[in-house]
């Protein structure tokens, strides 16, 4: 396989959900595993391993959004109230 690419990376993280979320940081990392530690595209894919390890906890990616507030009227039915920049403290899920 060749040396392995940023976009490579992307097109792995790019669509995932947070129902795939630890498989895909699994295959980021397996991805990367043979380059050194200081490699652009490695220091790159642990950013994103990291993203997708909070995406687990979250209900969405929701970059560009805020969490919503839950006395938003039809709280019960937003998908998106803990973004993977901001998701639910661990345990508390």
């Amino acid at each position: 396989m060749a040396e392995p690419t940023i976009d490579d990376v992307e097109a792995l993280v790019g669509p995932a959900t947070p129902q795939f979320a630890y498989q895909l940081r699994a295959r980021v990392r397996d991805l990367v595993a043979g380059l050194p530690e200081d490699d652009p595209v490695r220091v790159y894919a642990e950013e994103k391993a990291e993203l997708l390890d909070r995406l687990g906890y979250a209900s969405t990616k929701a970059e560009s959004s805020g969490r919503e507030s839950r006395d938003r009227i039809g709280w019960d039915t937003i998908p998106s109230s803990a973004p993977a920049w901001d998701p639910l403290p661990r345990g508390e899920h």
